[in-house]
């Protein structure tokens, strides 16, 4: 194995820590897999089309029924005019990702990613030939600047990458930051990359405002079907970009995965025909989130706001929490048998230590579980000096 690659690509935190429940028999609230939400029809006609629709290889482009269903979905939920050769789809939103980044960079281009940032856009970057310039956001606020964008375009840079809602802070970014994005992509000819698949799960907001709304002339805005159906594993994404653009990232894509599984896809399109059937999947994930909460602060757990996603941040030194978040993660899913992932695998440089991210779109069963093993954080900080004390090592705590 080429040592290079593997420094370029280590294991991703998901991939660490679902080993790591794993291997404890941990609830796992690390991994951003939800175990309710998707509408039992539309796994009803998935059934009906792997029997009586096609099992063999769909245009590489897509399906045009999905194609003009995503038309037909952002123009009824966001106000987006698209037209099906503005559509590519994508085994997954994260193969879009990579086919946008292949067609976009070339050696020694920038690229300016908003950490913490989805841990698959640098090594993209990296992979793609180009150099991956940060701009960092802090706690709490975790706020977007036009000033912060500026400082981090050079001669060089040709794209900037924009999750919104945001993983893995549930920041729904406001509408004077994303102006801020677009003034700066225009004013700098870059092309956006707006990774937008949380765009369904909103806690706090009931509309979402796409980049392909504010600056449609440059945005490759990704999309899901697995997050808008909870469906992670069906793997269907898509791209919706300028025509011209559209192609040239299809024929990236042409050489990785080819074509998307045919029969999906064309549930996909009916499930994007019923958008009344996320309405509930909605009102769940806010009543899952709001239990999770309730249920860590009445412990004295302090956590940040959640706007969006799955995903609720514990504030572990204003809880008490003495640890560095993957200090924290490793005693929790080996002691406490709960799986979390710590916030500064999502930075490049200068990353904060003090957060560790819960998924809570789970059963109240496994959310209810998920607080009785992080009990009161008292009796928490004082358990994790008893057992730093036993296994000898206290000397590497940052307290003593």
């Amino acid at each position: 194995m080429n040592p290079l690659f593997e420094q370029r690509l280590g294991t991703s935190i998901f991939e660490t820590m679902s080993l790591a429940a794993a291997r404890h028999g941990a609830i796992n609230l690390g991994q951003g897999f939800p175990d309710f939400g998707w509408p039992e029809p539309l796994l009803d006609e998935a059934a009906r089309l792997l029997r009586e629709g096609s099992n063999q290889y769909a245009p590489s482009r897509g399906l045009p029924v999905l194609r003009e269903a995503v038309c037909g979905f952002y123009a009824d939920r966001q106000g987006l005019s698209l037209a099906p050769d503005q559509i590519v789809v994508t085994s997954g939103a994260t193969e879009a990702i990579a086919a946008t980044i292949m067609a976009a960079i070339e050696e020694g281009d920038e690229a300016i990613i908003v950490a913490p940032a989805y841990d698959a856009y640098a090594p993209l970057i990296r992979q793609s030939g180009g150099e991956v310039r940060e701009v960092a956001l802090r706690p709490p606020e975790w706020r977007l600047t036009e000033e912060a964008l500026e400082a981090a375009v050079t001669p060089r840079t040709t794209m900037l990458v924009l999750n919104n809602p945001h993983n893995p802070t549930g920041r729904l970014f406001a509408a004077e930051e994303l102006a801020a994005v677009a003034t700066v992509a225009r004013a700098h000819d870059l092309l956006i990359l707006a990774d937008e698949v949380w765009e369904e799960v909103l806690l706090t907001a009931d509309r979402f405002t796409s980049m392909a709304s504010l600056a449609p002339e440059r945005t490759i805005k990704i999309g899901s079907a697995g997050k808008i159906f909870s469906l992670t594993g069906w793997k269907i994404g898509w791209l919706a970009a300028p025509a011209a653009l559209a192609t040239t990232i299809a024929r990236a894509h042409q050489y990785l995965t080819f074509a998307t599984p045919p029969n999906l896809q064309a549930a996909v399109a009916t499930g994007l025909g019923r958008p009344e059937w996320l309405e509930s999947a909605r009102a769940d994930f806010r009543r899952a989130q709001r239990r999770l909460a309730d249920g860590l602060q009445a412990n004295g757990w302090a956590l940040l706001p959640s706007e969006a996603t799955y995903f609720q941040c514990i504030d572990l030194p204003r809880s008490g929490m003495k640890l560095r978040d993957h200090q924290f993660a490793d005693f929790a899913v080996g002691t406490l048998k709960v799986a979390t992932i710590p916030l500064s695998g999502f930075y490049e440089r200068a990353p904060e230590y003090g957060l560790v991210r819960l998924c809570f779109a789970k059963s109240d069963a496994t959310i209810d579980a998920a607080i009785a093993a992080f009990g009161r954080t008292d009796a928490l900080a004082q358990e994790i000096l008893d057992t730093a004390v036993k296994q000898g090592v206290i000397d590497d705590l940052p307290w003593s």
